[in-house]
């Protein structure tokens, strides 16, 4: 290990390699709620986060788990999961008077038609205002699961779509 009055140990966090303080300190710079799109082996999750001084404090969240509770039954790590769950996110935060964000990716890497990206979709069509490119998005057919031979799974798709929206109001 280095050591010497130049040597600075780096924060644990960067050293796990969870956390790029570079990207997070431009992100918290733009003084807009970000909105945090983690996914994992399970499904994905979407924050709205604002920071403050005394630490940052979550505006809305929304998971695959709350899917789950609304009753629906079909893969919670797909394409169309991740949008229903990015709808919801917005939805909530739209309750909660935020209407504009900046897309926080963590590390993960942007691909085109990614997860990540279908959950910015489903934040965008509640009508919130977060910066993106029109290149990135997934297909509208794999968000309504064309793809898939599932019987009946865009009209369960559909269902859960105006279940989410109708929650507004």
């Amino acid at each position: 290990m280095a050591t010497g009055p130049r040597y600075h140990t780096p924060f644990r966090r960067r050293k796990e390699g969870k956390t790029d303080y570079k990207a997070r300190l431009a992100l918290i710079k733009s003084n807009k709620p970000r909105a945090v799109v983690r996914k994992s082996l399970s499904g994905t999750t979407v924050q709205l986060v604002a920071y403050y001084t005394e630490g940052d404090r979550i505006l809305s969240q929304a998971s695959y788990k709350d899917l789950k509770k609304l009753g629906w039954k079909h893969s919670l790590k797909d394409v169309s999961a991740s949008y229903l769950v990015g709808l919801l996110a917005g939805n909530r935060a739209v309750k909660a008077d935020v209407k504009e964000a900046v897309l926080d990716i963590g590390l993960n890497e942007p691909s085109k038609g990614s997860r990540i990206f279908a959950s910015l979709k489903g934040m965008l069509d509640t009508g919130m205002d977060i910066p993106h490119g029109n290149k990135i998005f997934p297909d509208e057919d794999r968000i309504l699961g064309k793809n898939k031979e599932i019987k009946d799974f865009e009209k369960d798709f559909e269902a859960m779509k105006k279940k989410i929206l109708e929650m507004r109001s």
